[in-house]
């Protein structure tokens, strides 16, 4: 992309938000117009595409926390007219040709601004060295390239509750920038290669002399690079990737709950001219089991029982992840009493388990037959003969 371009951009524009967005606000709306522009949800539709590929441009510069920093630095020093003014003036510090500086600065150089004595970071140097393919060199020495990786992806799925605590391997589908399959990422067509810039000597940037001042900006030639392909890939146009869609397996570990991520290194977007790839960050959702919930490792399940199970004890029979155990329950245990059978929950990442929590709940009946009413009425007079008093030291008495 040339110099001009880049400036001239807005991302946060192309993603509607304000320049004082903070990340969460920045990744909802790129969400949003992602899943809206999505090309798997809208084939055929450029415009759409077209969309879905400037917001993913622009959230590859602003969900990054350091170029987001530098982008918004270089658009306020163009904004103040510092970069590119006529006249060869920088943030009003402009000199006439054989004159001193303006205000004073006779003798500034702005390639100090640019380059770093010794290579020290923090300069306007740093800006256009990650924007444009450079980093920081010394004034006067080589400028090595930085091997800019390529945008990290984000994407969601969503597993039902025992794919997420036993593991899954699941297929998704993305669309996003990936390798040129022709030229293998590098740009050039098959055969050929790149070559050093010969405007800047491979150092990405090149030097002017306006007056008493000089300044350094990104090679018009190689757009910052310090490389040329004099035979661009016809397929990609020379960068290297394409936007294509894929299939990329995921394997989601035992034990993941609602809203963890996992990151699969090196599958996100392909970075230009054969860099590094971003990463692909899986958001896993979880739908609710009609039967359990967790409590970290542990699965928690309530089981309807009569009353003479708690009274005379007994043992019901209940389902865990794989099989179905029985649990005992002693004689005189209380309604909402939760019994604990070990190493049948959520197996952790050491191989062991949590447990399952299973809490008893009286199922109180609503129809009873003369019989069973009469049972119950004798019952209760042995209730009462016995001294039994269901609410003994309770408050409200």
């Amino acid at each position: 992309m040339a110099q001009k371009e880049w400036i001239d951009k807005d991302y946060y524009a192309d993603l509607g938000v304000s320049s004082t967005a903070d990340a969460d606000e920045i990744k909802k709306a790129y969400r949003k117009i992602a899943r809206e522009n999505h090309p798997d949800a809208h084939p055929g539709d450029t415009a759409a595409e077209n969309r879905f590929k400037t917001a993913s441009e622009a959230y590859s510069v602003l969900g990054d926390k350091e170029k987001r920093a530098e982008y918004d630095e270089l658009k306020q020093m163009v904004a103040s007219g510092g970069y590119g003014a006529p006249g060869g003036g920088f943030g009003g510090f402009g000199g006439a040709p054989g004159g001193g500086g303006a205000g004073g600065f006779d003798g500034f150089d702005l390639g100090d601004l640019f380059n770093r004595a010794g290579g020290g970071g923090g300069g306007f140097g740093d800006v256009f060295g990650d924007m444009f393919g450079g980093s920081g060199a010394s004034r006067g020495g080589t400028r090595t390239q930085r091997r800019s990786r390529g945008a990290d992806v984000e994407t969601e799925i969503t597993l039902d509750f025992r794919e997420a605590t036993k593991g899954v391997t699941v297929p998704i589908r993305l669309t996003s920038p990936a390798a040129c399959t022709t030229c293998h990422g590098s740009g050039a067509t098959p055969g050929t290669s790149s070559a050093r810039c010969g405007t800047c000597s491979g150092a990405g940037v090149v030097s002017e002399n306006r007056g008493a001042f000089g300044f350094s900006r990104p090679c018009p030639d190689c757009n910052g690079t310090g490389t040329r392909i004099e035979d661009p890939c016809s397929d990609c146009s020379g960068t290297g990737r394409v936007t294509r869609t894929r299939t990329i397996t995921v394997r989601v570990p035992a034990g993941v709950v609602d809203g963890q991520k996992v990151r699969l290194a090196g599958q996100g977007e392909a970075g230009e001219r054969g860099r590094p790839a971003g990463d692909l960050f899986v958001t896993v959702h979880v739908r609710p089991d009609e039967l359990f919930t967790r409590s970290g490792d542990d699965l928690k399940m309530t089981v309807p029982v009569s009353f003479t199970e708690l009274a005379l004890g007994g043992a019901v029979t209940v389902p865990t992840l794989d099989t179905r155990v029985r649990v005992k329950i002693p004689a005189g245990t209380g309604d909402g009493t939760t019994l604990r059978v070990r190493g049948r929950g959520v197996t952790k990442r050491n191989g062991a388990s949590g447990d399952l929590l299973v809490t008893v709940k009286v199922a109180v009946p609503k129809n009873l037959d003369e019989g069973a009413a009469s049972a119950l009425r004798h019952y209760a007079e042995e209730e009462k003969r016995t001294g039994f008093d269901p609410r003994a030291g309770w408050s409200g008495n």
